[in-house]
Order: structure tokens, then C-alpha cells, then sequence
């Protein structure tokens, strides 16, 4: 294949991924700002987000055929397993976001990315919903004077709306991860160090996920200790979800044979839920919290996340090469645009 993705300062922003669940909402919201192209396998998912500002194309990223585009900018909101839309934005030195990868594939993303020398920003922002979480801490930990320690906490609706993506994290159950404890490096397992957290109001038991954060964190902000835990608004599915780990399933379970039933203790989407996340840090100054609540849903704060992401690309005097969320502007700053969307955070 041979995808040629060029840069035009004056063009369109291009969202790959365009049709799906967190496509449309961030869609809603970068219309607003700049005109669009929206990528996916199959326009037809998509008319209904076409305006004057937007226009459609398909572009499968499983597919040979490839793929062109004259753009300011480009932000993934699919998987790319093959890094395609990264290799192609990089080599054309096109500011790029990306907001849908799991650890082990944002620490070979940093790899690719470094390899390529890109001459334009690259933010990686896949901590949990498009890097709320990491922007979150990261104002916290500059009211502490640092982050000794960061605890995060999920609280998923299964209510809400949700693309079929929003679970492959249920795929990764079965492999034990690091993260830092103490300053030091330890393996944990999913689900497990289980504990009770209010969490807006709503007592919610969560347990250990891998996410990327807890990889990120560390380094950018120095924290000797990261977690990042979840919890459902259904205690009975918290409760089968951490049976099945309790049996094995995530481990003997983990091959495509066994994929629907691991998918069927989470994914049945609804007409619409609440996103709930807090935020603990503790740092040289003392502790500090914030509960993070978006009344339209976990979709839209991850679009809310991407959409802060593309300012901070695009904004005058950044400088090219790999950041994160946490890294790429002032933290308070962000916090506003947070609260500018729709986003409640309460502090104490």
C-alpha cells in the first residue's frame, strides 16, 4: 500500500474512525472549529454526520488500496494495529492524535514514532477517555508541588452508549501488567487489589485495569506509584466480571473461541449513561481529588479528550515529536476547556 497523506495548514482535519460511537460525538464538536474529512470502511454509517464542513471517504485500514488526503491535521479514533495511520501522518509531517490504544501498543507507537524523527506533534493520548484522566492528574499534581502518589477510579455505565471498541480491554484481562509501586517496578494482575470507592456520590467496587496511564505517568510526571482501577454502575456485573477472573476465564479463555463470551459480561449498550471517573493524587504539598462527571456519556469525554488534543496540536509554537496529555499544556488551562464541554470536575 502506499497512503499519501500531505499536509495543507489550511485543510481539513482528518478523524479516522470517523462513523463510529466516539467519531460522531467528536465529530459534534470539531465541526465547530474546523472543516472535516471523516474516514471508515463504510460511508454510508456517516451520512447523516455530512454537512458543508464535513465530507466523507472510506479508507479500511484492513485493506490493501490505499489511501489520499491533503490535511491539517489527523486524530485516530479506531484501532490501528499496524500503526498505518501513524507511519502516514509522521512521514507526511502531519500533527497527529491518537486516542484508542492500549499499553503495549502506545509503548510501540513511542517506538515507531521515534523512528520516523517527526517533524510535527505526535500526541499519544489513550489513557482512559482520550486522556482526561492524565490531564486531570496532572493539574492535581501541580497543586501538590508533585505526584508521589496517583489512584484513579472508573466508574462505567453499563448503560451507556458504547462502540463495540469500548470493551476490547476485556481482551486484555487475561495478561498481568506492570506498573510502579513505591517508586519501583511490580507486576500486577486485572482485576485484582479490589476496593470500595465513592466515586460522585455512588459507592462503586473497582479493581485493577491495564491502562496506559500507569505507563506514562511515571515518566512524565514522576509518580512513584500509579493505579487505575474499575467498577460498574451494576454491582452484579462487577460481581461476574471478577467470578470469571475468580475461574480462570480470562486466561484459558483468551482465543477468539472463547471472544463472545467474554464480550457478552459487558457489551450491551444502552440508550445512554453518565461517565464517572475519579481522581486521587498525593504529592509533597498534600492530597488533592477530583470527581469528573460528563451527563453525556464516556463516548463523549473521550471526544471531549481528542478534541482537547487536537488544539493542543495545532496550536501556534508546539514543538514536534512524541507527548501525552499530561505533557503538551498548561494543566488548569485544560481543565477549563474540560469544564467548556460540558464536563463537571469537583475538587477538594
Amino acid at each position: 500500500m502506499n497512503d499519501n497523506l500531505r499536509l495543507d495548514t489550511s485543510g481539513p482535519v482528518l478523524v479516522v474512525g470517523g462513523y463510529g460511537t466516539v467519531g460522531t460525538a467528536l465529530t459534534q464538536l470539531a465541526s465547530q472549529e474546523w472543516p472535516l474529512i471523516l474516514t471508515g470502511r463504510s460511508p454510508d454509517r456517516g451520512l447523516h454526520l455530512a454537512t458543508e464542513n464535513v465530507t466523507l471517504k472510506r479508507w479500511d485500514l484492513s485493506q490493501q488500496e490505499p489511501f489520499e488526503a491533503r490535511v491539517r491535521a489527523v486524530i485516530s479514533a479506531v484501532n490501528d494495529p499496524h500503526d498505518r495511520v501513524l507511519r502516514a501522518a509522521v512521514q507526511a509531517g502531519i500533527p497527529y492524535v491518537d486516542v484508542t490504544r492500549w499499553t503495549s501498543r502506545v509503548t510501540r507507537a513511542m517506538t515507531q514514532a521515534a523512528h520516523l524523527q517527526p517533524e510535527a506533534p505526535v500526541l499519544l493520548s489513550s489513557g482512559w477517555m482520550g486522556g482526561v484522566t492524565s490531564i486531570v492528574a496532572a493539574a492535581l499534581a501541580q497543586e501538590v508541588g508533585g505526584a508521589d502518589q496517583i489512584d484513579i477510579a472508573i466508574r462505567y455505565d453499563t448503560n451507556d452508549r458504547a462502540g463495540a471498541d469500548s470493551v476490547d480491554f476485556i481482551d486484555r484481562l487475561g495478561l498481568d501488567f506492570e506498573v510502579r509501586k513505591g517508586g519501583k517496578a511490580a507486576v500486577v494482575s486485572p482485576l485484582s487489589e479490589a476496593r470500595w470507592v465513592d466515586i460522585a456520590g455512588h459507592r462503586t467496587k473497582v479493581a485493577r485495569l491495564d491502562t496506559p496511564e500507569q505507563f506514562t505517568l511515571p515518566i512524565t510526571l514522576g509518580a512513584g506509584s500509579v493505579s487505575t482501577r474499575i467498577g460498574f454502575s451494576s454491582h452484579t456485573s462487577t460481581t461476574a466480571l471478577l467470578a470469571a477472573r475468580a475461574v480462570g476465564l480470562f486466561r484459558w479463555g483468551s482465543g477468539e473461541r472463547w471472544a463472545p463470551l467474554r464480550r457478552a459480561l459487558l457489551y450491551s449498550p444502552g440508550s445512554g449513561g453518565t461517565a464517572h471517573l475519579r481522581v486521587d493524587v498525593a504529592g509533597p504539598g498534600g492530597a488533592r481529588t477530583a470527581v469528573i462527571s460528563d451527563p453525556q456519556g464516556q463516548a463523549h469525554l473521550t471526544a471531549v479528550g481528542g478534541f482537547l488534543g487536537l488544539h493542543s496540536v495545532l496550536r501556534d509554537g508546539v514543538n514536534p515529536g512524541v507527548s501525552f496529555p499530561e505533557t503538551v499544556a498548561d494543566p488548569a488551562a485544560q481543565l477549563a476547556k474540560l469544564e467548556s464541554c460540558g464536563v463537571t470536575i469537583l475538587r477538594s
